[in-house]
């Protein structure tokens, strides 16, 4: 599903004349294959949410290629990735990135807005993946009104509701508590197992490391070792 070719990144700071290279990922190649859970760990600086940011094509590597799904994403224009990734890819964060202003239901529904679904088919599937995290009747409510993991669960019915084959999480557990953890770490494994979706997890955790198929272990922008679960 995601194959990494000979990805290297830096970072360019100063101004023009008097620029720093910060090299930040060197010659990266790996692979995640269709159904896996994929965890990527390493100390803070490592390079996992550069990794993240550029299958999700939020920047662009320096150099290297990067293909989803058969489509070799690093040659699409940012429009085509854009409608690429609202279509291929769901996104699961650490602070969660809700609407404050919206509530559960209205942050769910957003990506099939954007889709430019019509609006009984949107309201089905959002109801459909709120049920399917236990939380459609707190369907009104605004996160502010939500526990963390409840919120989390929001997040991640909002990144199941376009039915994506790949969801990327960064840090996903890192703002719940040690129980709330564990319920998650057991649903996106329910998720994995009953739906197929491939996971690409980042996390520093190494209870979420561990809940994974394989993880791969990111060290000053290299890949040092891989290990099978």
């Amino acid at each position: 599903m995601i194959t990494i070719k000979n990805l290297s990144h830096q970072f360019e700071i100063g101004k023009k004349g008097s620029k720093t290279i910060i090299p930040v990922l060197k010659d990266i190649s790996l692979t995640v294959n269709k159904g896996e859970i994929v965890t990527v760990v390493g100390r803070s600086g490592s390079g996992k949410s550069t990794l993240l940011n550029l299958v999700s094509g939020f920047i662009r590597p320096t150099q290297g290629e990067i293909v989803i799904d058969g489509t070799v994403v690093t040659n699409l224009s940012e429009a085509k990735f854009a409608d690429f990734r609202i279509n291929k890819l769901g996104f699961i964060f650490q602070s969660f990135q809700l609407i404050q202003s919206m509530t559960a239901y209205e942050n769910v529904e957003l990506p099939l807005v954007l889709q430019g679904m019509g609006e009984a088919e949107r309201k089905r599937k959002t109801e459909e993946m709120l049920a399917k995290v236990g939380l459609l009747e707190y369907k009104d409510h605004y996160p502010g009104e939500l526990s963390g993991g409840q919120q989390q669960r929001v997040s991640i019915s909002r990144a199941l509701v376009v039915n994506p084959p790949i969801i990327l999480a960064d840090e996903p557990t890192g703002s719940l508590d040690s129980e709330t953890e564990e319920e998650l770490l057991e649903f996106i494994v329910q998720l994995n197992e009953e739906m197929g979706i491939t996971f690409l997890i980042i996390t520093h955790d190494e209870q979420v490391a561990r809940m994974g198929h394989r993880s791969i272990e990111l060290r000053d922008g290299k890949v040092l070792e891989e290990e099978f679960a």
